[in-house]
């Protein structure tokens, strides 16, 4: 159980993240804000490479933040903007935002990796097409010393049980992201009703996250790609449990039905959705990573590449 001191410290941390996160781009790509959404966290605004210009098609590509956190977004999207001729706005949200901004017709295209949202998003005819892009997993991390000694379990939802019974402290993402619906899949996995002074909701994109989880050597849960990208700045935790058919972690590419607003670019969408799909890229997907940790961040999984 954490002291009042513990509390205190957790409370100065949350503060000392929000005003990081509110620490931005001096003159931010404006987003419109999802409009269902008021609890969740500000969505991270990433000014397109090249700047706006009113001879230039802008597509907003809402997203999840592991594709920013890990780079991916950096790597891959100048190539399609030089291809389209276009810039691209990215807006960096949880995957439940995500599709929040594509329900509100204030994005043309989403990219995003929570497969029960996204099936509903389509079965409801809020998008008009969906493709498979690619998928990693998610690993529990914990500090090296696992005082729950979840190491030693043979499942996450095990791992998970091991934690809730030590009352070890456990960051979750809280935001209706992709990673915190799939955290609520493990609790459920283990019967475990995740409350208590020890399960801390933090509200917050993955990155922020992982710091927290850091500063408190506490466990939390990570897409891969996201936490091989924070160890290149020092971040100590480690990967406890992994492998796991129910971390299996797919992202899918999803066109905004253009009905919902008269500005949605469409054909732009449509355009990267088969950019994004195609066999170079997906190669290109595959190096991600390569050099700097001798794996890829992300698998690629198109039609186009799995028939290739």
């Amino acid at each position: 159980m954490m002291n009042n001191n513990r509390w205190i410290y957790l409370t100065l941390l949350v503060i000392e993240v929000l005003l990081l996160s509110a620490c931005g781009p001096s003159a931010p790509i404006e987003a419109p804000a999802p409009t269902a959404m008021a609890d969740a966290p500000a969505p991270t605004l990433i000014v397109p490479s090249a700047a706006p210009n009113a001879n230039v098609p802008q597509m907003i590509l809402a997203t999840t933040t592991s594709t920013d956190d890990s780079g991916l977004l950096d790597y891959i999207l100048p190539d399609f903007e030089a291809v389209c001729g276009c810039t691209v706005s990215v807006v960096a949200v949880g995957s439940g935002q995500a599709l929040q901004l594509g329900k509100d017709g204030n994005a043309d295209v989403l990219l995003v990796h929570s497969p029960a949202g996204e099936k509903d998003y389509m079965d409801n005819g809020h998008g008009t097409r969906r493709e498979d892009v690619m998928y990693n997993d998610f690993v529990i991390l914990g500090p090296a010393d696992d005082p729950a000694g979840i190491a030693t379990a043979s499942n996450a939802a095990e791992a998970f049980q091991m934690i809730a019974g030590a009352e070890e402290t456990f960051i979750s993402r809280g935001d209706d992201s992709g990673t915190h619906a799939k955290e609520k899949k493990v609790w459920e996995a283990a019967e475990i009703d995740s409350t208590g002074d020890w399960y801390i909701s933090a509200g917050q994109g993955m990155g922020e996250v992982l710091t927290m989880a850091d500063e408190l050597q506490a466990y939390t849960l990570s897409d891969r790609a996201t936490y091989l990208a924070r160890t290149k700045t020092g971040l100590n935790l480690n990967v406890l449990v992994q492998g796991d058919p129910i971390l299996f972690n797919p992202y899918g590419v999803i066109a905004v039905d253009p009905a919902k607003n008269p500005n949605i670019k469409a054909e732009l969408a449509n355009q990267f959705i088969d950019w994004l799909i195609s066999v170079p890229v997906q190669e290109k997907i595959s190096q991600f990573g390569m050099a700097e940790f001798g794996q890829s961040l992300f698998t690629p999984d198109s039609a186009f590449w799995k028939s290739r």
